[in-house]
């Protein structure tokens, strides 16, 4: 009985040399409304709305988006209250 080598399981191929995987270093989002120091975000903006929803209609994640926690929820709201009064659609057209 030899012995027999396993394949890794990511199927990705890992690089850096000794030292393991080398990584990426990735910018760090940075809210928008922290910077341009937005206290409040109206939902009749539709031109700043329109951002942090895509075509399908879901409220892009902040971990995606970059926004803070506080102007997520202003965010959602802000997105929340433009459907309800048709400035936005609740879901994509298919």
């Amino acid at each position: 009985m030899g012995t027999q080598s396993r394949p890794s399981g990511t199927g990705r191929r890992e690089t850096g040399g000794p030292g393991g995987p080398r990584r990426q270093s990735r910018r760090r989002k940075v809210c928008r409304f922290c910077i341009e120091k937005m206290d409040y975000i109206d939902f009749k903006d539709l031109k700043v709305l329109s951002h942090f929803v895509p075509e399908r209609g879901k409220i892009t994640p902040s971990r995606i988006s970059g926004v803070c926690g506080p102007h997520q929820k202003q965010l959602k709201r802000a997105i929340q209250r433009a459907r309800n009064i048709a400035l936005l659609p609740f879901t994509a057209d298919l």
